[in-house]
């Protein structure tokens, strides 16, 4: 197995100190599941899963800053529950996770490294939506999360996004090319209130030291932050979107999402497997049920 980084981020150091039990590679830990790999698995010929069954590996885009989705472990390989569901549909096509090679895709870039072919396919917390969709096609959803709010645990003027206008001095933390950065504009007094990084490490760097009064992304990533800053930082309000998680492909590859959907449908067993041994170890974690995929296009 092997790792890639476009930018190099803390997600490493920050990896050793996480109690998450996540899956590591080569064996892993004793609660990461076995991924089931299809022996002389058979494609029409021409198919992308055809093309990749053949050479027998995968370039495959994920994060390596969401604790319990995609960050990475002691051995600096990515573990998550992205990185499960990936070699869940990896493996149906005869590729194991020693044959996987992890591209680092921060929000801002995932379309692109698709569209560049540098990726099979992008497993990271990646929102559906019409802008994205445009550019490339998902599979799934996977799994459905929602913004929230994390603040430090002594601040009592951020109870919910509607304060972030009545307090326009704020400064609220997301991640460039991210669906919680736009979705947050809204509820500012001005621009000038919404930080931009590349990674959500950052964002968490920056409220501890005071650079930032509020970060914002998907509750499930927050979670884990929270679960891990020994109360430090706080969870506020209540989720105020919904954020589908696709899995990105090529724009078009109608068969190759229609291949994914059945696979994950067809093992939900090892999907629920997968959440249990990562997202689902981060304290007051909910097990999801798997979405009904919506239709390839």
């Amino acid at each position: 197995m092997r790792t890639r980084h476009t930018s190099r981020t803390r997600a490493a150091v920050v990896g050793a100190a996480l109690a998450l039990t996540l899956a590591a590679c080569g064996g892993g830990s004793d609660d990461t599941p076995d991924v089931e790999v299809a022996e002389s698995p058979e494609f029409e010929a021409g198919t992308t899963m055809a093309e990749i069954a053949e050479r027998g590996t995968m370039t495959i885009g994920t994060k390596f800053d969401q604790p319990g989705f995609g960050l990475l472990n002691l051995e600096d390989v990515p573990e998550g529950f992205d990185v499960e569901v990936a070699k869940i549909i990896a493996g149906a096509m005869g590729v194991a996770e020693d044959d996987i090679t992890w591209e680092e895709t921060p929000s801002d870039i995932r379309e692109q490294v698709i569209e560049d072919g540098a990726v099979d396919m992008v497993v990271a917390t990646y929102t559906i939506n019409e802008e994205r969709a445009e550019r490339i096609t998902f599979a799934g959803p996977y799994y459905v999360a929602g913004q929230m709010l994390m603040v430090n645990a002594d601040n009592e003027d951020i109870t919910s996004p509607e304060d972030l206008a009545s307090n326009p001095d704020a400064k609220v933390c997301s991640v460039t090319g991210s669906t919680p950065a736009e979705n947050i504009q809204q509820y500012l007094a001005n621009p000038d209130q919404l930080v931009l990084f590349d990674v959500y490490d950052k964002c968490a760097d920056a409220l501890s030291n005071g650079q930032v009064d509020v970060v914002t992304t998907d509750n499930v990533i927050l979670a884990g932050f929270v679960s891990e800053s020994d109360g430090e930082f706080k969870l506020v309000g209540e989720q105020f979107t919904e954020e589908p998680y696709g899995i990105g492909i090529e724009k078009g590859d109608v068969a190759f999402c229609e291949f994914i959907n059945e696979t994950l449908q067809e093992n939900e067993d090892a999907y629920l497997e997968a959440w249990e041994a990562t997202a689902g170890q981060v304290e007051g974690a909910e097990t999801p049920e798997l979405p009904e995929p919506a239709p390839c296009a």
